[in-house]
């Protein structure tokens, strides 16, 4: 990895701490927000690697704060191999890209996801349908997880629409970021861009993204989440479509 100057250094460091804020507050947002502002000012397979550390710390907190760690595991293994399929078979786009093409997807990521964070629409999963529908939810959002580095979409609304109880999902959410997150390390260090430097810059990005998640929890007691999720949800529409169109000028 080529070394940073201060200023990117500093803006990894800010950028984790809105990232972590964003997180306390809602309970999700961390690696979104962060690759989305990170691939501003780096490759996205460099940004990818960043948010491997604090993603995955705060994502274990998350999956080991809730109550029913053993059946969730049961009733969402198969999408958890999904994820892991669809990211190990897609691993090196990040890694290779230099066309600006996983910028684009990024940006494209991004806006999907603001979208449907904006809809009041509710989906729901037909009964019967979930043993089908979640291998291939994880492996499409291990496509995506591989070749974007963002694995909120389809996961996020998928689990959303299995009409679990707000414990239940807190904790799902918290499982499949865990699981999207070692599967993208793994496919980013077999491919040598998670190795060396970045996993030192990985690790100290931990520090800001900890105390982004604590200043969003007392944050999450001051501010209405309504008004704060509508406008953490339009910011990332209108980043993302700035990355998505970046690469054509």
């Amino acid at each position: 990895m080529p070394s940073h100057s201060l200023p990117i250094i500093a803006a990894v460091a800010l950028t984790f701490l809105l990232a972590g804020g964003v997180k306390g507050m809602i309970g999700l947002g961390l690696p979104t927000v962060a690759m989305g502002l990170l691939g501003l000012v780096m490759p996205p397979a460099e940004a990818a690697s960043l948010l491997i550390v604090p993603s995955l710390v705060t994502n274990v907190w998350q999956l080991a704060s809730g109550p029913r760690f053993g059946p969730l595991l049961e009733r969402l293994w198969p999408m958890m191999a999904g994820v892991c399929l669809g990211t190990w078979v897609g691993a090196g786009f990040l890694a290779s890209d230099a066309s600006g093409v996983a910028t684009m997807a990024l940006g494209i990521a991004l806006v999907l996801y603001a979208i449907l964070g904006l809809s009041s629409a509710r989906l729901r999963v037909p009964a019967g349908s979930e043993r089908w529908m979640g291998p291939l939810v994880g492996l499409a959002t291990g496509l995506v997880t591989a070749a974007t580095g963002v694995f909120v979409i389809p996961a996020v609304p998928y689990l959303q629409a299995l009409a679990l109880e707000r414990e239940e999902l807190v904790q799902a959410l918290g499982l499949s970021f865990t699981v999207s997150t070692v599967a993208l390390a793994a496919g980013l260090a077999q491919h040598g861009v998670f190795a060396g430097a970045l996993v030192g810059m990985s690790l100290l990005a931990l520090l800001p993204s900890l105390a982004g998640m604590l200043l969003g929890q007392w944050l999450r007691l001051r501010v209405r989440q309504d008004t704060f999720r509508r406008c953490f949800f339009l910011g990332l529409l209108a980043l993302g479509a700035h990355l998505a169109l970046r690469p054509l000028f």
